[in-house]
């Protein structure tokens, strides 16, 4: 039984994944853990749901060494395995946005002292609850779904990473393209919606109608696109769901642009957006509805309905305070 396991993605961080899966062992061995008590892999696109598996079955800690699809990955495989409550899990932030980095405290000193600081703490770093969502019973939420223009943004971005348009593989040239889809996916909007959510029992039931709006986004932790928070008062272990309506382009940029202000981005959060706490959801789309997951996109892959609600609990290794 190995005490880590790092499943790295080469690609990640314009190719920093194979950058770590080099000094690891220089590392470990400073740390005084003997090559037999680790493990790192590189992860792969075919067999990868096998490969996850047989790494959550050998090890006490699993590192993902990405972005958060990276993670989003590695968390999907445990809602389909007995490890949730088992296996600690932590990251290393190679990606784009890092939400979940963020709001475990991984990613500044990651951004500001880089790896080997990273490293040796997250292995002595100590882990806690965190909730984890199902999408249609199939897919693992841990950050963050949304429909809209983001959605939109996402799944143009993609296609462009896909068919060459992106030609760099770095984090700056990364969000310099995001900017430039934005601007060309402003005017988009929910071609229909609604949006049906339960709050403490299955009495208490909200409907809003969706069609028009900018954007719906469903969050697990507060932060949202590389930071942001459109959240009022979130909660990552606390069994809810934070949902916010955005009606139009105004309220998106300000949700964007000033939701992590003190006093300012409260007030907008509690009286403006109106975040709200869910237990469960279901949401009724267009058929070609864009739908993103964790910064994937998952248009066309989940239907016109969409529904989520609690799964489990797992334990994530973090720095924050």
């Amino acid at each position: 039984m190995y005490k880590f396991f790092f499943l790295i993605n080469p690609v990640s961080g314009g190719g920093q994944g194979k950058v770590i899966h080099k000094f690891l062992p220089e590392i470990m061995e400073s740390m005084d853990f003997k090559a037999d008590e680790w493990k790192a892999e590189f992860t792969r696109k075919e067999g990868m749901e096998e490969q996850i598996l047989t790494a959550l079955s050998s090890t006490e800690k699993l590192v993902a060494v990405g972005g958060d699809g990276t993670v989003s990955s590695v968390l999907s495989m445990m809602l389909m395995s007995e490890y949730a409550d088992k296996v600690q899990i932590g990251l290393i932030p190679l990606g784009t946005g890092n939400d979940l980095a963020r709001v475990l405290g991984l990613y500044k000193p990651f951004a500001d002292k880089g790896l080997l600081y990273l490293v040796r703490r997250l292995l002595m770093a100590k882990s806690r609850p965190f909730d984890i969502w199902t999408v249609n019973d199939k897919f693992a939420l841990a950050n963050y779904f949304s429909a809209g223009i983001d959605a939109r943004i996402a799944h143009d971005f993609n296609h462009d990473r896909a068919t060459g348009v992106i030609s760099s593989n770095s984090v700056i040239a990364n969000k310099l393209h995001y900017v430039k889809r934005f601007f060309a996916d402003r005017a988009y909007h929910l071609k229909s919606g609604k949006l049906s959510m339960v709050e403490n029992t299955p009495e208490l039931k909200e409907t809003v109608d969706l069609t028009g709006h900018t954007t719906v986004i469903v969050g697990n932790i507060p932060s949202f696109a590389s930071g942001a928070n459109p959240f009022f008062q979130s909660d990552m272990a606390d069994g809810y769901l934070e949902v916010v309506c955005v009606p139009n382009m105004l309220n998106f940029l300000l949700a964007i642009a000033v939701g992590n202000i003190p006093v300012i981005g409260y007030f907008l959060k509690k009286n403006l957006l109106k975040s709200r706490k869910v237990r469960s959801l279901t949401l009724e789309l267009a058929d070609d509805e864009y739908i993103q997951l964790d910064g994937e996109d998952l248009s066309g892959k989940v239907g016109n309905r969409v529904t989520i609600q609690f799964a489990c609990q797992v334990h994530m290794l973090t720095l924050e305070e």
